[in-house]
């Protein structure tokens, strides 16, 4: 898969993905990222990529000319997705990443100081995607966590296959608790069933685990979780133990 990136810090794009996972990636190719800087794409001869607001107002929004140009520049696959980082977006979540994973190129947009000239969104056609209710001074964070949460769902990135299948959000619930040695510590004692080698009931005691640690923590994930098409193995799980 591979990642375009539109930054005017194409740096922080770069050097974060030298790292673990992300890195072992990219030397095994699974994965490609790009990171083009508008900056090299504006007419203007001081290098400007922003300007005033019309109408008025505090900060500088980016212009229109180097983001499309650099964006126009980028090699599109086929089988691509455009998405332009804004608080304004749809919350970025599990789901989006494992419809993500499916492409063979993303594009991803991101802005800095006040914003973007509302014509980069439109005639760029890209889905604006946001990662909270909250402001950063730029898009190369989100995107990193975009890319990170991406790559790992790419077959051959985690040691163990199954390893994203257990992770919270991937099927709409939390993770189940996790230990390893020393056997007790402080008094806390890891539950006798992992002990036992019995795999079957350890795989449901996990399952359980799942439930319980998200109806506690994410009430409304629970009930979303409830509604969907339930397999028979949740079905058994959840009426032996009362959850519905």
């Amino acid at each position: 898969m591979r990642f375009d990136v539109l930054s005017l810090f194409p740096e922080t794009i770069i050097d974060a993905c030298n790292f673990s996972i992300i890195k072992r990636a990219l030397n095994e190719n699974i994965i490609e990222i790009n990171a083009i800087n508008p900056r090299d794409y504006t007419l203007d001869k001081h290098k400007k990529v922003d300007d005033t607001p019309y109408g008025g107002g505090a900060g500088m929004l980016l212009s229109c000319q180097p983001y499309l140009d650099a964006l126009k520049s980028v090699k599109k696959e086929n089988n691509n997705k455009i998405i332009i980082m804004s608080p304004q977006g749809k919350t970025f979540n599990q789901d989006m990443a494992k419809e993500f994973a499916l492409k063979d190129q993303l594009i991803i947009i991101c802005g800095h100081y006040e914003g973007f000239d509302e014509r980069i969104k439109e005639l760029s056609g890209a889905e604006e995607v946001s990662l909270g209710d909250f402001v950063l001074t730029g898009g190369e964070f989100p995107a990193l966590c975009i890319i990170d949460s991406i790559t790992r769902l790419l077959k051959g990135v985690l040691g163990d296959e199954e390893s994203a299948e257990y992770d919270s959000h991937y099927d709409g619930l939390l993770e189940h608790p996790h230990y390893t040695k020393p056997r007790e510590y402080e008094g806390l004692v890891v539950p006798e069933i992992l002990l036992n080698g019995n795999h079957e009931k350890i795989k449901e005691w996990r399952r359980l685990q799942q439930f319980i640690v998200t109806k506690k923590k994410r009430p409304d994930l629970f009930e979303k979780f409830l509604k969907s098409n339930l397999s028979e193995f949740d079905k058994k799980i959840l009426t032996d133990n009362n959850l519905f």
